[in-house]
């Protein structure tokens, strides 16, 4: 019976390497499919912004180009708003291969600005349509996501709905509110 006392001395080191490699190629599958899906979702986000900067770019055009006085501020700013768009790129620009001189993140940020620019120019509160329908502010969704948590009930969990109408249980009379036919 002959037993290699280097492999039973190193013993936790190979287990310890088995399972790395294992929990490797597992968490690298996992990944890619939690990557996928979160980068579906931004994706989705982000375009969803865009093309509601380009709706209202592309809306106030034509109400500006109608208009008999034509303010050339005005067409100046819907003109860069919409050259900024036409730039952000259609398709995953690092999926193409080389590496991207494009940085998204700073020219969605100019997209945001100069949609802000001309919000004033038209005199209109910059508000971004989510889709659920709520009007969101971009430069208040941070005050508001922090001051949010201070002004629920406590037994409001996060992300619920405020109610319109207030909800009553059958047996609480309401004869203030109550309307009789």
């Amino acid at each position: 019976m002959d037993f290699d006392l280097e492999e039973l001395v190193n013993i936790e080191q190979t287990f310890y390497e088995e399972g790395y490699k294992d929990g490797f190629a597992h968490g690298r599958i996992h990944g890619l499919i939690e990557g996928r899906a979160l980068g579906r979702e931004k994706g989705f986000e982000m375009w969803e912004e865009l093309g509601f900067y380009q709706g209202f770019a592309m809306m106030w055009k034509a109400i500006v180009e109608g208009q008999a006085g034509q303010d050339e501020r005005t067409i100046t700013h819907i003109r860069h708003l919409l050259e900024l768009i036409a730039q952000f790129p259609r398709e995953n620009p690092s999926a193409t291969g080389g590496p991207s001189e494009l940085d998204i993140p700073k020219l969605f940020r100019q997209i945001r600005s100069r949609y802000k620019l001309l919000c004033a120019t038209l005199g209109v509160r910059p508000t971004l349509r989510a889709l659920d329908g709520s009007s969101v502010s971009p430069d208040r969704a941070a005050v508001d996501s922090l001051g949010s948590s201070a002004r629920e009930s406590p037994q409001k969990p996060q992300g619920a709905r405020k109610n319109v109408w207030a909800v009553q249980s059958p047996g609480e009379s309401s004869a203030s509110t109550e309307l009789s036919f």
